[in-house]
This record gives structure tokens, C-alpha cells and sequence, in this order.
């Protein structure tokens, strides 16, 4: 008997270190997401070390991770159980980063020319407080029932925030939440990218039928890629976007100093704009790619903020940069919900902000029209509704989403923008029910 103990217990001990060295690689996502996210919280987003620890990285798997944070030099270090252990460390302007060497720490980084101004108008314009208004058209019964529903517990909703005929007509935050709380968009962030490339193109600096100019792609099919294949995620690249193990997207995210290049080393398998694949990769090289329109890094730094961001009055949003002072374009924008909100608003007035064209009224049509092979469910960096993902919502829905609910729906039959983040998605969140409740309110 004790002969046969002693055997079960090396075979499970051989196992379990199978186990460990089977798994330990993808422990890089875990520590890298924990420690990453952790530093963002709490010196970006202001969060509570205590409190972001309890509802920013309280998911499993996450949430084995351990973090230790250093307040005097911005270092956040995480490891489970002593195992793979990430260091990220906060530089003011432009966000946090995960060091991938020792020596990243000492890299020189740029940061944007900020010069925010404040305009003495109320919100939206302005940030001015609005003058209450009643619209004889909503059932704000229906409407009050709606917003609480959002936030019964196993939705984990942060925010719900209504804005119809420029107005806000509802706004609700979790405990710990409040209008100036700065919550990640993660792929959110695609569709600011993407309104770059818009505003670029109404200055006649590009236009997205343009063919992509990579020198390693010059010698082979790619270079009949556009960058209208691009953004709608149909250049036919090889792209595996598979968060639960190391893949091309958790490899570039936790692994790489030079983001945007992570999409251009992959092979092509399909044909341009005969297959749909959607890749954080792609948006990324967009991203990067967007630095040969501008004459120097920092051009390319201030014109997201000076011709778009802060032009519209998005004043706490930050975009994280990589550790070759690429925006990462994919995943790391923080903002509060009312900026969120500024932005949907600059799209359901077609690109018009206070007066002035952002980008051209036609931009709107491009990223909405339906890309080929998706369904209905994409356009240019924007997700649809053409193909009645909700079907309780209109089919003129788009949004700008990202990972864990995060959304910014943009409505223009019923003259609405709504925003919805949170920590949870479907079935704990049920989307569609929470967008059929809110439109319906509209007699």
C-alpha cells in the first residue's frame, strides 16, 4: 500500500509539473494583463490601489495574479504564486507599458503637446452644466426601469449613460464610479484610430484606397493591400486573436516594444477583401503606419489630440503608447463616460463639432457601409447592426466596442447616443435587451 502511495504520488507530482511547464508560458498574460492594467488604474485612471485590485482585476483567471506597487517610482510588479513575474511602470502623458527587458526602463519617450481649452458652453460642447429639459416624447418610466436594470449584479455594469437630441437624459454609475472616473475602452480605441485616418483623409493628406507602402511587403502579394482592406479587416492577413493563450494578440500585447509590427511579419492567406478577420494586429500597423503622413514622431504624437481629441472637448482621454512611442491603437484608450459619449456625438452629427467639420460628413457612410464577409457586423473599424445583431435595437445602430462591454452606441434614427461599460458581456449581460429597453422609450 504505501509502495502504491508513494507511485500515485510521484505520477501526479510528474503531472503537475507537466501542468506548470505546459501552462507557464501562458502565465505572461496573466501577470502581464495584472500588473499592466493595475499601473493604469491606479496612476492613470486615479483608482484606488485597494479598490482597482477588487474591481479592475478581480476576473479569473486575473485574479490569481499578485500585484505589489511602488507609489514613489509608478512600478507595479505581478507574479502567481512567485511564477512569471511582470514588471509595468506609469510615464506621465502617455500611460503605462510592461517592461519586456530591464533596460526598457531607460528608453527615452515622447509625450503629446497638450493645450486643452476649456469652452463656456454646457455639455457637450462645453462642460458647463445643461438646463433641464423634458422631452414630451420619452417614457422616462420606462427609461428609469431600463437604467436600473443595467445594473442588476450579474451585469457588472459601471456606467450607463443616455444622451438624446444632444441632451443627457440619463446617467448611472456603480459605487466607486462617477462622471469623472477615466474607464479603458480596450478596443474602443480602434474606432478613434480609425477617425484619424478619417480626419487625414478630409485634408486631403491620404485617401484609404491608398495602397499600403511597407517595404517588406513590396515584393509579394501584400502589396496590393489598401488601406481600405486594413480597416476593414479584410487584407487577407494571418491573424489569430485568441486571448486565452499565447497567440498573435496576447503576444503582441504582453511581448512586444514595437506594436504596429506584429501584423506586418504575418503571411497573407487570403486574397484582399475576400475573407473578414478581425485583428487588434491591424489596427496596430494602422496605428503605426499613420507616423509616414507626419514629418516627426511628435507630429504624429499631437495631431491625434490637437486635430481630433482635445478638439472635440475629450479632455481626460489618454492613449497609451508602446515602448517605441506607437499609440496603441488597438486596445489602451482611457476616458471618462461623458468624453466616451463626446465622441458618439461627433459621429451622429456626421463629423460636424460646434460648428466646425472634424472630418467629412461622408466618412460616416464609409465606416458604416458593411464590409464584405462579416455579415453585417462590420464596417470601417466600427461594428454594425445591418445584420441585426440586436434585433431589438434599429438596424441603423453602429458602435464603437470593446472587451468586457465596453460600447459607445451611435443611433441616428433616434437621434441618440448611448454608453454602456462594464465588466461583463453576454449572457450576464444581455445587450440586446438593455438597447430594446432604451429605444423603446422613445413614443
Amino acid at each position: 500500500m504505501k509502495r502504491f502511495l508513494k507511485r500515485l504520488s510521484l505520477v501526479l507530482l510528474i503531472g503537475l509539473l507537466i501542468a506548470i511547464v505546459y501552462q507557464y508560458p501562458k502565465l505572461n498574460i496573466l501577470t502581464g494583463y495584472s500588473a499592466k492594467n493595475m499601473n493604469s488604474a491606479v496612476f492613470l485612471a486615479h483608482r484606488n490601489f485597494a479598490f482597482a485590485d477588487s474591481t479592475d482585476n478581480n476576473f479569473f483567471p486575473v485574479s490569481l495574479a499578485h500585484d505589489q506597487m511602488n507609489f514613489e517610482t509608478k512600478h507595479t510588479k505581478a507574479s502567481v504564486w512567485g511564477l512569471m513575474k511582470r514588471e509595468a511602470f506609469y510615464r506621465d502623458g502617455v500611460g503605462s507599458v510592461l517592461l519586456i527587458d530591464k533596460e526598457d526602463e531607460n528608453r527615452s519617450f515622447l509625450r503629446p503637446d497638450r493645450k486643452p481649452v476649456e469652452v463656456a458652453l454646457p455639455y457637450p460642447y462645453g462642460e458647463l452644466p445643461q438646463k433641464d429639459t423634458l422631452f414630451p416624447e420619452i417614457d422616462y418610466s420606462k427609461l428609469e426601469n431600463a437604467v436600473a436594470d443595467a445594473f442588476q449584479p450579474q451585469n457588472k455594469t459601471r456606467v450607463v449613460l443616455i444622451i438624446y437630441k444632444d441632451q443627457i437624459i440619463a446617467e448611472a454609475y456603480a459605487p466607486g464610479f462617477d462622471k469623472n472616473s477615466k474607464i479603458l475602452g480596450w478596443s474602443m480605441t480602434k474606432s478613434l484610430t480609425a477617425t484619424i485616418y478619417g480626419i487625414l483623409q478630409s485634408q486631403g493628406k491620404l485617401s484609404v484606397h491608398n495602397k499600403v507602402e511597407i517595404e517588406v511587403w513590396q515584393n509579394d502579394n501584400r502589396s496590393n493591400i489598401t488601406l481600405d482592406n486594413l480597416l476593414r479587416m479584410s487584407s487577407g492577413l494571418a491573424w489569430d486573436e485568441n486571448y486565452f493563450t499565447m497567440s498573435d494578440v496576447t503576444r503582441m500585447l504582453y511581448l512586444e516594444k514595437h506594436m504596429s509590427q506584429a501584423q506586418i511579419r504575418k503571411a497573407q492567406n487570403h486574397l484582399p477583401a475576400t475573407f473578414w478577420n478581425y485583428s487588434s494586429g491591424t489596427s496596430n500597423l494602422l496605428s503605426g503606419y499613420l507616423k509616414k503622413y507626419f514629418a516627426t514622431e511628435q507630429q504624429y504624437m499631437d495631431f491625434w489630440y490637437t486635430d481630433f481629441i482635445d478638439k472635440i472637448g475629450m479632455h481626460s482621454t489618454v492613449i497609451e503608447t508602446d515602448l517605441s512611442n506607437n499609440y496603441v491603437g488597438s486596445s489602451y484608450a482611457w476616458a471618462t463616460p461623458r468624453d466616451w459619449a463626446k465622441f458618439g456625438l461627433l459621429y451622429l452629427h456626421r463629423g460636424r463639432w460646434n460648428g466646425e467639420q472634424i472630418f467629412d460628413p461622408e466618412w460616416v457612410d464609409y465606416v458604416t457601409k458593411p464590409t464584405e464577409h462579416s455579415d453585417g457586423q462590420y464596417g470601417a473599424h466600427f461594428w454594425l447592426n445591418a445584420g441585426k445583431t440586436y434585433p431589438d435595437a434599429p438596424p441603423d445602430l453602429y458602435s464603437a466596442n470593446g472587451f468586457q462591454g465596453q460600447h459607445v452606441f451611435v443611433i441616428p434614427s433616434k437621434d441618440m447616443v448611448i454608453v454602456r461599460m462594464g465588466l461583463a458581456e453576454y449572457p450576464n449581460f444581455d445587450t440586446n435587451a438593455f438597447l430594446g429597453k432604451i429605444t423603446a422609450i422613445i413614443q
